[in-house]
């Protein structure tokens, strides 16, 4: 098999592929390859979401579960909402159509968003409770407008 450019050099594929583009040189575009990254480039964008949501819903978890820990712990972990909420929100809103997306992204962020959640209170020092792995609902508790809302914290 031929060693491609796309192989060799993945940045100068990319230029040349634009290049081609901007001037209609259609005939000589790596169809194949062009492709695959347009449909890694959409994976991207939904890998990008459910990895926001995972820590999102993790530390709305934490917050609802762990709602005795001390506000230093839990300052933390309320940062950690705000960003991973702005972040899932700009996700939305740079690419609208992953709304269609966002209860399946929920579906699958949340089963790790619990593993995450259950391991960090393993994690928690002397003195904190640490709860059990049964407090920690097997389904996302929380509905898509409550963990889109701004204001929301879990509790």
């Amino acid at each position: 098999m031929l060693e491609t450019l796309y192989d060799r050099d993945f940045q100068l594929w990319l230029d040349r592929t634009i290049h081609q583009l901007k001037n209609r040189e259609f005939g000589s575009l790596d169809i194949e390859h062009l492709i695959e990254e347009l449909t890694d480039l959409g994976k991207s964008e939904k890998n990008a979401l459910r990895g926001n949501l995972t820590i999102l819903l993790a530390h709305l978890l934490k917050l609802q579960i762990q709602h005795d820990a001390p506000d230093t712990m839990k300052a933390s972990w309320y940062d950690s909402v705000i960003e991973h909420r702005q972040r899932v929100l700009d996700n939305l809103s740079d690419t609208p159509s992953l709304q269609s997306f966002l209860s399946e992204a929920i579906e699958k962020a949340y089963p790790n968003a619990r593993k995450v959640a259950i391991k960090e209170a393993k994690l928690a020092k002397l003195g904190v409770r640490m709860p059990e792995e049964s407090e920690y609902p097997t389904t996302c508790p929380f509905a898509i407008e409550q963990i889109l809302n701004e204001d929301f914290y879990g509790l």
